[in-house]
């Protein structure tokens, strides 16, 4: 690996010359954690710094590097997906909307009793309940375990449905006439097993958001569900104001909520 030498006097510009081969290297995986310094570029392929400076402009405008005053330029990661904290969040759709393809491999699907998970609902204990593990991933990235409990009276017809590429919540209004309109979610930092570890593709320095809720429709408890999200890949936001102040409430999601 290294730089490639720049010609000169053949009518191309040397940062345009320059950027194509740090394009190159950074494709190459060459810059890993960071890319070398403006001296160290410029002495390496033998330009000003003024040349370096544009190539790494030029980097930054088309967001292939990260890079902020008094630091070197990095590699950029994929773009975190972002949910805003006053709307129930929809995975599914949060992923699509970011330009990313979202796919799930279902790990579980089947009907079993689950004593804890109906007690949280508020239902009796040997209520049978309809359970869909699936692995989330963005493009081919995983994201997300998430697992989720329904009530087999009401999701019964949801047995018949291919989740690899679709979103519970719109089938679950389709088939079944059920809409999460509200409930209450939790949303704290873990740091993931060594199982869910390797179902992300995650080491012991990433963490995780552990997110739980209880999903209501017309106010009774329709959904039970715990994700586990990369924290490196998903983050929150949240809108406040002076008069109507720090929003965190549910009401529906990106998609006035689609797609889990």
């Amino acid at each position: 690996m290294g730089g490639r030498a720049l010609v000169r006097g053949d009518g191309t510009p040397l940062w345009q010359q320059l950027l194509a081969d740090l394009r190159r290297r950074l494709e190459d995986g060459e810059f890993e954690a960071a890319l070398p310094g403006e001296f160290a570029l410029a002495a390496e392929y033998s330009v000003s710094r003024y040349t370096v400076r544009e190539a790494l402009r030029r980097m930054r405008e088309d967001g292939a590097v990260v890079a902020s005053r008094g630091r070197v330029a990095r590699p950029a990661g994929p773009a975190a997906i972002e949910q805003p904290l006053d709307e129930p969040y929809s995975l599914y759709v949060a992923v699509e909307a970011a330009g990313r393809t979202q796919r799930s491999v279902v790990r579980t699907f089947e009907v079993r009793a689950d004593g804890v998970v109906a007690a949280r609902m508020g239902l009796e204990e040997s209520t049978p309940l309809v359970h869909l593990e699936r692995l989330r991933l963005a493009d081919s990235e995983p994201l997300a375990v998430d697992r989720v409990w329904l009530p087999e009276e009401l999701a019964a017809p949801l047995l018949d449905v291919d989740f690899s590429h679709t979103g519970l919540y719109p089938e679950y209004r389709r088939r079944c006439g059920i809409r999460v309109d509200g409930g209450s979610e939790n949303i704290r930092a873990v740091i993931p097993g060594r199982g869910e570890q390797e179902l992300l593709g995650i080491g012991d320095g990433v963490a995780a958001l552990a997110i739980e809720r209880l999903g209501l429709a017309g106010g009774r408890p329709v959904e039970w569900r715990h994700t586990l999200v990369r924290g490196d890949r998903f983050s929150v936001t949240a809108q406040f104001s002076a008069r109507a102040g720090y929003r965190v409430d549910l009401s529906e999601t990106a998609d006035r909520p689609a797609g889990r």
